[in-house]
């Protein structure tokens, strides 16, 4: 019992790991050609206590993918991030950068930032990254 309840553990740790750098469900996943997938920065994104960051994050899109994405992006409660909505039309390359700003007084430690890409049609796909607060 214990070692199926450890395999179980295992998995979900694993499938939850395998969704750090980008995203790649159905619908709104990315095949060969058809669909789209976020890519965020991989790893920690270190940001000063007081500093203000550019990150790029991308929509990559399938070779027959032709439809326009809103991403919405939220930050955990602590740090702020601008934008927050980005309509990305059909026919615009797709790097957004991304403004995540901290204050004197923000805790040290690492904070989510997570993106959803909705396509006007299709399923959303979502996908998340660490910001990690550091002294100045």
């Amino acid at each position: 019992m214990k070692t199926a309840i450890t395999i179980v553990l295992m998995l979900a740790l694993a499938a939850m790991c395998g969704c750090q750098s980008s995203s790649s469900l159905r619908g709104g996943g990315m095949t060969e050609d058809v669909g789209f997938k976020i890519v965020v920065p991989t790893g920690d994104t270190d940001v000063k206590q007081g500093e203000v960051r550019n990150v790029t994050i991308s929509l990559q899109r399938g070779e027959n993918f032709k439809r326009g994405v809103m991403l919405e992006i939220e930050a955990s409660e602590g740090i702020s991030v601008y934008p927050t909505e980005v309509q990305v039309k059909a026919s615009e390359i797709a790097d957004i950068q991304l403004r995540i700003a901290t204050t004197r007084d923000t805790a040290l430690g690492a904070y989510l930032v997570s993106v959803k890409g909705t396509p006007k049609t299709g399923e959303p796909t979502s996908i998340a990254f660490t910001v990690k607060v550091v002294s100045p």
